[in-house]
């Protein structure tokens, strides 16, 4: 039996509570066995962001906050990848590097409501399922969806990492947020500061 493992990608600019509590709240309802946060270049639907952290430091930053989860990893995968990274390409290189694992992409209602700007949408459909956790300002209609395509009660988390980047860039945060180590690790290094 293959393992179910959610691939959540993101630039995690930085990694918050909101990301893992997510992941931790699919894996404990069954949805997934484990959850993969696949952190990745610039997502080609975004214009160029100058507030990016370099890769390393951004998946350093989401390895702490994931450190003391038995089911939340962190994957650098989609860093080794050609550029731009296209969800469609990575998938088919995953399901190539790891062939008893079967993956389920994680998004967000704002990215389904985008899905079909994606490349090869109908190739990642027909190829997994996707859970699709809720936004606020992003409403779905169930009716609507595919049969492999589920809207899930998930909690929602009043918060992005813009508004933390801006808070932090600010003087105004305290690291409400953010997992300890994580903001530790941003104050030690000055980071989001300008």
């Amino acid at each position: 039996m293959k393992i179910r493992t959610g691939i959540y990608g993101g630039s995690f600019n930085p990694i918050h509570l909101g990301h893992t509590a997510l992941g931790e709240w699919l894996c404990q309802e069954g949805l997934v066995d484990e959850l993969w946060f696949l952190v990745s270049p610039q997502n080609p639907l975004k214009i160029n962001n100058n507030e990016m952290l370099p890769d390393e430091v951004r998946l350093h930053l989401a390895s702490l906050a994931v450190e003391e989860s038995k089911k939340l990893k962190v994957s650098d995968f989609e860093l080794h990848l050609p550029r731009p990274s296209y969800m469609a390409d990575t998938l088919k290189a995953l399901r190539k590097r790891y062939t008893r694992r079967e993956f389920v992409l994680i998004i967000g209602a704002d990215n389904w409501q985008c899905f079909n700007q994606w490349r090869s949408p109908e190739e990642i459909l027909r190829r997994h399922n996707i859970i699709v956790y809720p936004r606020e300002g992003y409403p779905i209609d169930v009716s609507s969806l595919p049969a492999n395509v589920r809207l899930v009660d998930a909690p929602l988390f009043p918060i992005s990492s813009t508004q933390i980047r801006k808070a932090i860039a600010s003087g105004d945060y305290n690291g409400e947020w953010l997992s300890p180590t994580v903001w530790q690790e941003i104050q030690k290094e000055s980071l989001y500061t300008r």
